[in-house]
């Protein structure tokens, strides 16, 4: 999914609610509300969309969740404020860049210390941090590509596992089927380090799966 389909969401969702504030009624005080249906269908919408692009801690998702709560026009007329921030920084190309540029230094920097205690021959610890690098990484995809990174069981949520990220990630054209097999690999990799099957694999394999790692993530870039 591409900045013009998420600006063309974030549209959508603004329509949602911007007809009903044209027929709003008048309350005791003189303040205007929306129909309780409208209103509905535009904060979920929102806040699916937000939670997706921004994750539940950034101010534009908090923001929204705990002040759109009712059907008054004034907190409809925040809601539709924060969207349209959103949409102006998709437009700018801010929000990409930004995510990019920092995502990439911090990656960078756990890539780094991964080759530091390879070359220390401490390659069960280098291939834990590159593989965690790893999923964050698809973590940070997902949200890009709007794929979910939880999942639903019963009456309770899990986050979905890193192999079933890679799979989805795929299926969405962030990046192909070849890259998808080395991520698989790299994650079988990297969860023999974490449970302590240190002889299956040797420091040249872990080596190569740092320089596919970084050359992945530059590759499949956010």
């Amino acid at each position: 999914m591409n900045v013009d389909e998420f600006v063309k969401r974030t549209d959508e969702i603004i329509s949602l609610v911007t007809g009903a504030l044209t027929h709003k009624s008048t309350g005791d005080y003189g303040t205007g509300c929306i129909q309780r249906t409208p209103f509905g269908s535009f904060r979920s919408a929102s806040l699916s969309f937000l939670i997706k692009l921004f994750g539940d801690r950034h101010p534009y998702f908090t923001d929204f969740n705990e002040k759109v709560t009712s059907t008054d026009a004034s907190d409809v007329e925040m809601g539709l404020g924060i969207l349209r921030s959103v949409r102006t920084e998709l437009v700018g190309g801010w929000l990409v860049s930004a995510r990019g540029l920092i995502s990439a230094e911090i990656f960078a920097d756990f890539l780094e210390m991964s080759q530091h205690l390879l070359a220390e021959q401490y390659k069960d610890a280098a291939a834990v941090i590159a593989g965690s690098s790893l999923e964050e990484h698809l973590r940070q995809l997902a949200a890009k590509y709007c794929v979910p990174v939880t999942q639903v069981r019963g009456q309770d949520t899990f986050p979905k596992r890193a192999d079933t990220l890679n799979a989805e990630l795929a299926a969405a054209g962030a990046y192909s089927k070849l890259d998808q097999k080395s991520v698989t690999a790299w994650l079988d990799l990297r969860n023999k380090a974490a449970h302590g099957k240190y002889t299956e694999y040797d420091h040249g394999q872990v080596a190569l799966m740092l320089e596919g790692i970084r050359q992945f993530i530059a590759r499949a870039s956010l």
